[in-house]
């Protein structure tokens, strides 16, 4: 391998989805994105606004959820407005520092959503299953430390991986099969031996995507479990369908994510799939999650319902 001096490629070429590429199909899909990312940032900021303003919800789950919202507007916000510049003009050109940039941003907040999502079961067993050592298990400061913590093994996961990747050098083709610059679609286009540095990237992924949802499936059915036990049958219908919202959002990011990994060992994946779930895991859980822990969550709903109040957005005879 050599080092970036030797380096033809000095910025790489975002092409976007190859069969989407006529005007009505770019704006059909700027339209689309910028009101996802809008209803993003919209339920997200809400979230984190309720949060800071109602000190009743100053719990170690909700600390989470809020930490969960915040890195949902990060990790959108790195990918989705570029993408919308090239919905714009077609295609966009990034230099090669900055696409190395984001796709180091874009691996470490991948990892980091990964742990911390296992945190939030972790927390809800805890909660759930061991409720009077709950206290002593987990509290504000320790779930912040905790969040540090992910983010910490985020960049360990990520940095290694990125780092090789830069020090190949890239001199033929710099078109990105991307909507953004994502590690493996800018790492095809080494002109290096890159089949070693692919499969130990593939593992590490894969071990990010498979070990925390292992745990996440074993805490849910102990959860399920404990959640049999209780007496009312309308107790046991929200438990599950709570649950059930939960794993549908979880699924989505780690089986897609999984997918998408996948797919750039297999010859003849179709291109556009491969983008398209990349963004369906990059958008759905930040778009849902707002859904999930604010809308369908009774203390939130309270929360917002007196802040509108306040606000006189509400009668306050409601």
């Amino acid at each position: 391998m050599s080092n970036q001096s030797s380096t033809s490629v000095v910025e790489f070429v975002i092409v976007g989805f190859p069969g989407f590429r006529d005007i009505e199909s770019r704006k059909t899909l700027l339209t689309v994105f910028l009101t996802v990312y809008l209803c993003i940032l919209l339920g997200n900021i809400l979230l984190i606004l309720i949060f800071t303003s109602d000190k009743s919800l100053h719990t170690p789950m909700y600390v989470l959820v809020c930490g969960l919202a915040v890195l949902d507007i990060v990790i959108t916000t790195n990918t989705i407005p570029s993408m919308l510049v090239l919905f714009i003009l077609g295609s966009r050109s990034v230099s090669f520092v900055a696409c190395f940039t984001q796709t180091t941003f874009y691996s470490c907040l991948f990892c980091t959503e990964s742990f911390i999502l296992s945190l939030m079961a972790y927390d809800r067993y805890i909660a759930i299953c061991n409720p009077l050592h709950y206290p002593n298990l987990m509290n504000n400061g320790r779930a912040l430390k905790l969040m540090v913590c992910c983010l910490m093994a985020g960049l360990l996961c990520a940095a290694p991986s990125v780092g090789v990747a830069v020090r190949f050098p890239y001199c033929g083709s710099n078109k990105v099969n991307q909507c953004f610059c994502d590690y493996s679609s800018v790492l095809m286009l080494a002109c290096g031996d890159i089949m070693v540095t692919s499969y130990i990237a593939l593992f590490i992924g894969l071990s990010v995507l498979l070990f925390p949802l292992i745990y996440i499936l074993f805490s849910y059915v102990r959860i399920i479990s404990s959640v049999l036990k209780i007496s009312s049958s309308e107790g046991r219908l929200k438990a599950f369908y709570t649950c059930g919202t939960h794993l549908l959002v979880i699924s989505v990011f780690y089986f897609v994510a999984a997918s998408v990994f996948i797919s750039y060992r297999i010859p003849g994946t179709s291109v556009d799939m491969r983008i398209m779930g990349a963004i369906i895991q990059n958008v759905f859980p930040a778009l849902m999650n707002p859904v999930i822990y604010c809308l369908r969550t009774k203390e939130i709903r309270n929360s917002l319902e007196k802040t509108l109040r306040k606000c006189k957005v509400l009668p306050q005879n409601m």
